[in-house]
């Protein structure tokens, strides 16, 4: 099984690609920060499984299809797309510019909608796949200070929601995990105690499990909060 993860350096990525390895997968991994890449690749190594990173700008086209050809010279078609890519600056409408705010929707669902577009129709002609599309809470509510963020969250559900239906019947599978706030690096420095926080390995369990169903089952939608709830 080929998967790949964008975002892939650290934090949900970082352990979808661990949780991934751990079943023996083959893993492309994707990211801007070549270092940090690395280290995923040699921890996915260490846990046996085949591992490469491709350095790209999700948000950049061009990069977007020099990566996606590089994946297929290598390994082919992946058989799982992990759409994790993203990140949160907070705001509200007034403290966000409006370059501010294109580029948060860059990262978190116009990457998505790229990469995806430039594996979708081998997957179609494959007539197999499955899609995974990392969004959010804030994909179904909002949160003061998050215009931005909470937006593209948004968007991306209703990019995933339209994908689903357009690949209904034909093997290609689309799940949106929505996960509340999870313990990575975003939130470095709170004073809040890590209890309050879902770990990233819960996430990534989650993800191994719904691309380890049959192809007779789909997971559309998955909501997922700490136990004593939102942040």
């Amino acid at each position: 099984m080929l998967v790949l993860i964008t975002g892939a350096s650290a934090g949900i990525g970082a352990a979808v690609a661990q949780a991934f390895a751990a079943r023996g997968a083959r893993l492309a991994l994707v990211a801007r920060s070549a270092d940090r890449l690395a280290q995923v690749v040699r921890q996915c190594g260490e846990a046996g499984a085949e591992a490469r990173a491709f350095v790209c700008d999700v948000t950049d086209d061009g990069a977007v299809e020099q990566m996606a050809d590089a994946v297929r010279q290598w390994g082919g078609v992946p058989d799982v797309l992990v759409n994790n890519a993203g990140a949160f600056v907070p705001g509200g409408v007034l403290e966000t510019t409006p370059a501010g705010f294109r580029e948060q929707l860059d990262v978190n669902v116009v990457s998505a909608f790229i990469v995806t577009r430039a594996f979708l129709a081998k997957m179609l002609q494959r007539g197999s796949g499955r899609i995974l599309m990392m969004g959010s809470v804030a994909s179904v509510r909002g949160y003061p200070g998050g215009a931005a963020y909470g937006a593209a969250k948004h968007a991306l559900l209703g990019l995933a929601r339209a994908l689903r239906e357009e690949t209904k019947g034909t093997g290609v599978s689309v799940t949106t995990l929505l996960p509340g706030a999870v313990r990575t690096g975003s939130w470095d420095g709170t004073d809040l105690p890590d209890d309050r926080f879902m770990p990233p390995q819960d996430i990534a369990r989650l993800a191994v499990e719904v691309a380890s169903l049959s192809s007779r089952t789909v997971v559309e939608e998955v909501l997922l909060r700490p136990d004593a709830g939102d942040i």
